[in-house]
């Protein structure tokens, strides 16, 4: 079997990186990150996830992908048509939280005209439309009992009807789905039907969060910001403290979030980012999923075990600075004069690196 970074990026070969050649990846173009369409990285989970999509691509098993929002569970689903053999088929995708219940089926499955108000004119559905190719249906626990149940029928037999019509058509369409909920979890709470489940979850892939992701983080920042400076014809960089705070923020909204942070920075710069500040701008919608503790390695110095809650705490509090002091107890003028200080250390190459003893510590937030 051929390699997966052979079949999903354009490179002839990408043997796995070391912690030096990562390093070296970093430092030079991001592009020449392993990629498989539109996802990008280097990290185990990312290459596990390259490995899944080959293998699943070719057949025609149905894919239940689940992941927290912003992870790019639809980036994975159309991949996955991408390098099927029905590649040259289409490829339709449909939010099915988005679309109220009482035109999901209509959506889903097509209309006649007259079949209720407002349908003035004959309408095809998703599934008529993605004939011969793949479905993708984002969010799927969104979806109603009754329409699952609908779902569920034309994925054993192949037969709808158009809302309205007497006449059922078959389809062969394959269906990849997504839900950012655990899906047993999601099962037993009545979200998701049992059978439905199983229908869907031939092959089920996880996506990593950007937490799992290591250095990952960092990788992808500096894409986001070197395609913005080819888009602007600009050349600006990541400040020392953004790439500190890229490795302390949970990134609750995922590599979605982290794209929106890394324009907003690049927006408010002159020449250098600063991405603490374009967090704080704009507090996720997302509820936080971060550890609730940090590490202070055994030997450090009280400064720097303090920067690191406070960095931590930040990232915790969704980069609100307000909140972020009334958690550390401090009050927000002492705050800012923390958060300059530190900015003008590692912008001046005075903050050392935290020692890694084998020993440490816990700080609950």
């Amino acid at each position: 079997m051929s390699n997966a970074f052979n079949v999903c990026s354009n490179y002839v070969s990408m043997p796995a990186p070391d912690s030096d050649s990562l390093e070296l990846m970093h430092a030079r173009d991001a592009e020449m990150a392993a990629r498989c369409g539109e996802l990008y990285g280097a990290s185990s989970p990312m290459r596990h996830l390259f490995e899944m999509i080959e293998k699943v691509a070719p057949t025609r098993a149905n894919v239940l992908i689940s992941g927290e929002s912003g992870t790019g569970k639809e980036l994975v689903a159309a991949e996955i048509h991408r390098l099927s053999k029905e590649r040259d088929k289409p490829f339709v995708a449909i939010n099915c939280g988005a679309v109220s219940p009482q035109l999901i089926e209509a959506e889903l499955f097509g209309h006649e005209r007259g079949s209720f108000t407002g349908a003035v004119r004959m309408h095809k559905g998703c599934f008529e439309r993605a004939a011969g190719g793949t479905l993708f249906l984002d969010e799927l626990t969104e979806m109603s009992p009754e329409m699952q149940i609908k779902l569920l029928r034309v994925l054993e037999t192949g037969r709808f009807c158009r809302v309205g019509a007497d006449d059922e058509m078959r389809v062969k369409v394959r269906v990849v789905a997504a839900t950012n909920r655990d899906p047993q979890q999601a099962v037993e709470a009545g979200m998701l039907r049992s059978d439905l489940y199983y229908r869907l979850a031939v092959f089920p892939i996880y996506m990593p969060s950007l937490r799992e992701r290591g250095d990952d983080v960092e990788l992808l920042a500096k894409l986001f910001l070197q395609r913005l400076n080819e888009e602007e014809e600009t050349a600006k960089q990541l400040s020392r403290s953004s790439r500190r705070f890229l490795r302390e923020y949970h990134w609750p909204g995922n590599v979605r979030e982290l794209k929106n942070v890394v324009h907003r920075a690049f927006i408010l710069a002159d020449q250098e980012l600063d991405l603490s500040l374009a967090v704080g701008s704009s507090r996720p919608l997302v509820a936080p999923v971060a550890t609730d503790c940090i590490t202070f390695p055994l030997g450090s110095k009280l400064a720097d075990a303090e920067q690191r809650l406070i960095f931590a705490t930040l990232g915790y509090c969704g980069g609100n600075k307000t909140q972020t002091a009334e958690v550390l107890g401090v009050s927000l003028k002492t705050l800012y004069n923390r958060l300059n200080e530190y900015q003008a250390r590692m912008a001046g190459g005075d903050t050392p690196a935290p020692p890694q003893p084998p020993m440490s510590v816990n700080a609950n937030l």
